[in-house]
């Protein structure tokens, strides 16, 4: 058990665990003490200097986000000198940073601009030579815009620590420093993986996805398109964050009718090709586990994984599923299946993934994942573009009713359901596995691979076989459970990992949350349990139970794994140089 240390901050006693910095003891008094450079588990190094306090009896002033608590100690958070210190701080970051606050997409949701608010700030106090960067918009998911950057590196340890990437540092030195990658080449030219997690840790508009916003209103707006809309499972279980609902509201229903008032279009749950996906993958894995082909199998859902895997390992890309993702199962559904069914050509409809995910976003214009040169799926859009339309149309969203998806493809399994969240594609799919292999199996929730832990482990055994498997989220895990895998110290026969920590649920395309609540919140639990409510209220459980996808094997795909199935539902990968 850890030594209590008993404190005071503005007088207030405060007993925490040594070991806790000034700025966490100061938290739990229901003291904020204000920040840039500090994010929970990510980024902990003082040199922004916004979150300085006095220590009484103490010469100057000290980083509260790196400073441990000491017995008897007195911490002032608000002092003049305090104020004073903080107030120039930020007026000194100000004088290199591009202020288009009216046009930046984190207007009213800047960390900056917070601050520049609390503290009175003179904006032109300290004028001087303002850099000009080039703005990197050379890859198909991310844009950087330095002229906005503040030097925080939160971005930087998050694709060093967090995901192992290491795409972008610090480069230069002294008043030309800044972020950038190697030489300063564009992102697209880098082992970026496109899986946004840098965009979410930003406190200012430096980094954000490229939007396809414009090319969705056009396509709404042309008579001759047929647009369809499908949204991902973890959307419903954030998109109201972005109109101030609180974290771990599920709105699918008020999301639905939101996006039906955008113009004539339909809306179809991307949970039915999460439940194809299991059975394909399902299918693959049982098939793998009866003959000579390569174990372990990796899922293949998560396009920040694929892409990071072919980068980095390979030599494993035999390993990975070969079932396309959900967003492409669907999109190539629509314009197969669907367009037939409905006399339509693919080249008139057009269709919108709403993600949360910017990895999709390279997903989308892969060569491998269209048809005679049609795109399977034509824009992904993330829960924030959603959002920013939602707004520019007038919806009053809080307000609307609920609607429900279209027929044909309204109905979704909780299996398909989970899939937002770590360890959901692994459950959903030892569900459908065991029950196959079982025949009777009634096993639903598979506890062990649930929750936010980075690595997670279990053993499971169905039809009389042990059954290893594994779960990763976060590329630094993944990282580390390839590395076992090859060294042979671990053995699994199944192995899921997400690019995001957590996984979907906190995708880099999903809201973005300040600081205050990244830290200080269970911001990826409260968000993972909206789906893990919405499969247990449910009625189907079951992927392989869902009747829609019956239909679509007894009218179209056959079975699971079979030649039509597998030349529309399955994909190839491609080895890329790591830069």
């Amino acid at each position: 058990m850890k030594k209590m240390i008993n404190l005071k901050i503005n007088n207030i006693p405060v007993t925490v665990p040594e070991g806790t910095t000034i700025l966490q003891a100061a938290k739990m008094a229901n003291i904020e003490i204000p920040s840039l450079c500090y994010l929970k588990d990510v980024n902990c190094i003082g040199a922004c200097r916004v979150c300085v306090v006095e220590i009484v009896g103490r010469r100057g002033l000290v980083a509260s986000c790196v400073y441990p608590v000491e017995e008897g100690m007195e911490v002032l958070t608000n002092t003049p000198a305090v104020r004073a210190s903080r107030k120039t701080t930020i007026e000194l970051i100000l004088s290199t940073h591009h202020k288009k606050c009216l046009s930046c997409v984190r207007g009213n949701n800047c960390e900056l601009q917070k601050l520049a608010y609390d503290y009175a700030i003179d904006e032109d106090r300290f004028k001087g030579e303002e850099p000009i960067y080039k703005i990197d918009d050379s890859a198909p998911y991310v844009v950087r815009d330095n002229n906005k950057c503040i030097q925080c590196l939160r971005c930087v340890a998050t694709c060093n620590k967090v995901q192992s990437v290491g795409a972008i540092g610090q480069i230069r030195r002294g008043f030309d420093v800044h972020v950038g990658s190697p030489f300063d080449i564009g992102l697209a030219s880098t082992s970026c993986v496109g899986c946004g997690q840098c965009i979410v840790s930003c406190p200012v508009g430096a980094l954000y996805e490229k939007s396809n916003i414009d090319q969705v209103w056009d396509a709404i707006a042309d008579p001759s398109k047929k647009v369809v809309f499908f949204t991902a499972p973890s959307i419903a279980a954030t998109l109201g964050e972005c109109f101030g609902m609180p974290v771990g509201t599920n709105v699918e229903g008020k999301m639905v009718n939101a996006i039906k008032m955008l113009g004539n279009v339909e809306v179809y749950n991307m949970n039915l090709t999460a439940d194809l996906t299991i059975m394909e993958e399902a299918n693959e894995l049982l098939d793998r586990l009866k003959t000579d082909k390569p174990i372990p199998m990796f899922t293949s859902c998560c396009p920040g994984w694929i892409k990071f895997c072919e980068h980095n390992y390979p030599e494993l890309l035999p390993n990975l599923s070969t079932c396309k993702s959900p967003q492409e199962m669907f999109g190539a559904l629509l314009k197969s299946y669907y367009c037939q069914k409905n006399n339509i050509d693919p080249k008139d409809m057009f269709v919108v993934s709403v993600i949360p995910c910017t990895a999709k976003k390279f997903e989308v214009s892969r060569p491998e994942l269209s048809n005679a040169g049609i795109a399977d799926v034509d824009v992904a859009i993330t829960t924030r573009e959603l959002s920013r339309m939602i707004k520019g149309a007038g919806i009053a969203f809080k307000d609307i009713p609920d609607a429900e998806f279209d027929n044909p493809f309204a109905v979704g399994s909780g299996a398909g359901a989970i899939f937002g969240a770590s360890g959901g594609v692994m459950e959903a799919a030892l569900r459908t596995a065991a029950n196959i292999l079982d025949g009777t199996n009634e096993k639903l929730e598979f506890m062990d691979v649930r929750g936010m832990s980075g690595i997670k482990e279990a053993t499971y055994k169905i039809a009389g076989t042990e059954v290893d498997v594994c779960v990763a989220s976060g590329l630094a895990n993944a990282r580390k459970v390839i590395e076992m895998i090859k060294s042979g110290e671990k053995k699994y026969l199944f192995v899921e990992i997400m690019a995001c920590p957590g996984g979907c649920i906190n995708g880099g395309g999903q809201p973005v949350q300040s600081d205050s609540v990244r830290n200080y919140s269970e911001l990826k639990s409260k968000r993972a349990s909206v789906l893990y409510n919405a499969d247990k209220e449910g009625s189907l459980r079951l992927s392989h139970e869902n009747p829609i996808v019956q239909s679509l094997y007894d009218d179209y795909l056959e079975a699971p794994g079979k030649a039509k199935a597998h030349s529309l539902l399955h994909t190839t990968y491609t080895a890329r140089k790591k830069y």
